[in-house]
């Protein structure tokens, strides 16, 4: 009864999606215009890694000042109540810690290098532990991704100290990447949307 009540709720959902997808069919062209333009921004990212590592930290800092500053104002727009420190406080250290970056962005973009260096150091470990430990179904996979992704942890760290600007690339590729799959995608999708039928001919079946 499970099995099929779950059929008939996945059923009733891809017909849902496809009866959404169908009514933006005309405009399946701002869907490829959004996947070309991710595209070619991961692409320019992807070519030139430091320079994007150190556009994505400078964003980072400058969404850190305008929070900070923001929170701030409101703090005080909104007067005294309990909470009022803490705000004030967390307000003060975002716009801190978001001038520092914009101040000093090389100098960011590497310690953000290596939190992340470590990061995947630990994740990794996690992973390589919880697949051996678990052994659950395609664990295999997963203690594969733990130890790759250890390693390359690994790597980022050792090579930093004697070449920082060797790795700093890591930011900018990685966001590219991640760019360019997601343009990709909407490619992808604004090609499936306008090869949908149109509702007229849904309706004339």
């Amino acid at each position: 009864m499970n099995a099929d009540s779950n059929e008939n709720v996945y059923e009733v959902t891809a017909e849902q999606i496809k009866h959404e997808l169908t009514k933006m069919k005309s405009k399946w062209w701002c869907f490829l215009l959004l996947g070309i333009l991710l595209v070619l921004c991961g692409t320019v990212a992807i070519v030139f890694p430091f320079l994007s590592s150190v556009s994505v930290v400078l964003v980072i800092g400058a969404m850190l000042l305008i929070g900070g500053v923001t929170m701030l104002i409101s703090a005080f727009w909104t007067g005294h109540w309990s909470a009022f420190l803490v705000h004030v406080l967390v307000g003060i250290l975002y716009s801190v810690v978001g001038w520092l970056i914009m101040d000093k962005p090389i100098a960011s973009t590497a310690g953000l290098t290596l939190f992340l260096a470590a990061f995947a150091i630990i994740v990794g470990i996690f992973r390589v532990i919880a697949a051996l430990s678990l052994r659950f179904p395609q664990w295999g996979w997963a203690l594969l991704n733990g130890t790759v992704t250890t390693l390359l942890g690994l790597l980022v760290y050792r090579m930093f100290p004697e070449n920082p600007a060797s790795v700093m690339w890591i930011i900018g590729f990685l966001v590219g990447f991640e760019l360019l799959l997601n343009g990709w995608t909407w490619i992808m999708l604004s090609i499936a949307v306008r090869n949908l039928p149109s509702p007229q001919t849904n309706s004339s079946e």
